[in-house]
């Protein structure tokens, strides 16, 4: 088992007591077990996952009150987080690093910034690190969240930590005053959305797309949570990227039967 340094601890505990700050994609596959020990090696970063509604929401078929994309004109329309990820510089992370149980009273405090700003696209259960099956949260901290408890030592802060940083370092807004909005018409330049995310944090983001669209957008921190560059397969973004030049940011339109829906269950 490795344990915290002093120095690891009192970060720690400075992001809980200050609160000033305040995976699982099918891609990610990479998890590393460390052969000599038999446990997994510290991380070297964590890796903010954030989800764009408008690409995720198109592809809904099915509604249900789990499904944030079913709330009608109530669904998110800003970036939401998918995940806050230690990971390692050689592109691949740690997971599962503790046995641990996600107890959804301990964080009843924060359940309404969660079901806003970290939201479920989806209607059927996630895995957990036990082999069963649990909600969005419960994948989350079970799966990463315990890999980071040199940094984050429970539950209740690994949530509050992930969505101090999350309102710190506002995407959305920064897309939004750089001129890059919504729309179903519009495709932006990938390198202007990249240069006004480095402008704002001093730190080059990675971005993953589906069909033209940015599904995702990665913001990378130091273990302190200053920024820094996130580890990008190909640096130019060129023909190896999920991204081509021109991106589209979708705006997400309820179908009357999904309004009705999120509004019948309300």
């Amino acid at each position: 088992m490795v344990y915290p340094s002093l120095a690891q601890l009192l970060i720690a505990v400075a992001l809980v007591a200050t609160t000033s700050f305040c995976k699982l994609d099918a891609n990610r596959i990479r998890e590393v077990v460390d052969d000599d020990l038999g446990e997994q090696r510290e991380f070297d970063y964590f890796n903010l996952a954030l989800q764009w509604p408008g690409s995720i929401c198109q592809h809904t078929s099915h509604c249900c009150s789990s499904n944030a994309c079913c709330r009608g004109s109530n669904a998110p329309t800003e970036f939401t987080i998918h995940g806050l990820w230690p990971d390692y510089n050689d592109g691949t992370w740690p997971a599962c690093c503790k046995q641990s149980n996600f107890d959804e009273k301990e964080i009843s405090t924060l359940l309404d910034a969660l079901e806003k700003y970290w939201p479920s696209y989806s209607c059927g259960s996630s895995s957990t690190c036990h082999g069963t099956k649990g909600s969005f949260w419960a994948h989350e901290v079970e799966k990463h969240g315990t890999c980071s408890l040199t940094v984050v030592r429970d539950e209740y802060s690994y949530f509050l930590t992930t969505l101090n940083v999350y309102f710190k370092y506002n995407v959305t807004r920064v897309l939004n005053e750089a001129g890059y909005l919504p729309s179903n018409t519009e495709k932006y330049p990938l390198g202007g959305i990249v240069s006004a995310i480095q402008n704002a944090f001093h730190a080059t983001p990675k971005l993953v797309c589906s069909k033209g669209a940015v599904k995702e957008l990665h913001l990378c921190f130091f273990k302190d949570f200053k920024p820094r560059d996130c580890i990008i397969e190909n640096e130019n973004y060129s023909s190896r990227s999920s991204c081509p030049k021109y991106v589209s940011l979708p705006a997400y339109v309820p179908s009357a039967a999904v309004d009705h829906v999120a509004v019948r269950r309300h």
